[in-house]
């Protein structure tokens, strides 16, 4: 299977956006953030859309929206932090490309997170403290979802050379 279709799955503040922008250029591909997608279509946050329409919504605008790169022959993709989670993502996921599970840890998540919690609906009310309980939360509740990734990379390998070294061993 070549890596012609690339999905980055992890928690937020785990670096899909930016590692997706770094391997679209490595395999000359286009590369896209499924959030970015969702926010455009909508014309509203993503915090918006879980207000005013609920999260019941926005999963499955998420799931029809990942569903047009079926058609897409080549791309990398960071998907949302609970897009597997949901509507049988993962199992598409994985039938349409490889999944690639960026398996940060809890301690750098919490650095990350704390420097952009303006940025980040979902936690910019809260403390250092509560935001490293709550990405602990969503750990456990997703780690099921995550660990059927076909690929997991924990800090000391989401490098440039172990992501090249991983879509090489791929490349037909």
């Amino acid at each position: 299977m070549a890596a012609e279709k690339i999905f980055l799955i992890g928690m937020m503040g785990s670096g899909k956006t930016f590692w997706t922008k770094k391997i679209a250029k490595w395999i000359k591909s286009a590369g896209y953030d499924l959030d970015d997608l969702i926010e455009m279509t909508e014309e509203k946050t993503i915090s918006e859309i879980f207000e005013e329409d609920g999260e019941d919504f926005f999963r499955k605008l998420e799931a029809k929206i990942l569903r047009w790169f079926k058609e897409k022959k080549k791309f990398v993709l960071a998907t949302g932090g609970g897009t597997p989670c949901f509507q049988d993502n993962m199992n598409w996921m994985k039938k349409e490309g490889i999944v690639i599970w960026l398996d940060e840890s809890l301690e750098i998540l919490v650095q990350r997170l704390a420097a952009e919690k303006a940025h980040r609906p979902l936690i910019a009310h809260l403390s250092n403290e509560e935001i490293a309980q709550f990405i602990q939360q969503k750990l456990v509740e997703r780690h099921a979802y995550y660990q059927q990734a076909d690929y997991r990379l924990t800090s000391d390998q989401i490098t440039e050379t172990g992501l090249k070294k991983l879509i090489q061993k791929h490349a037909s």
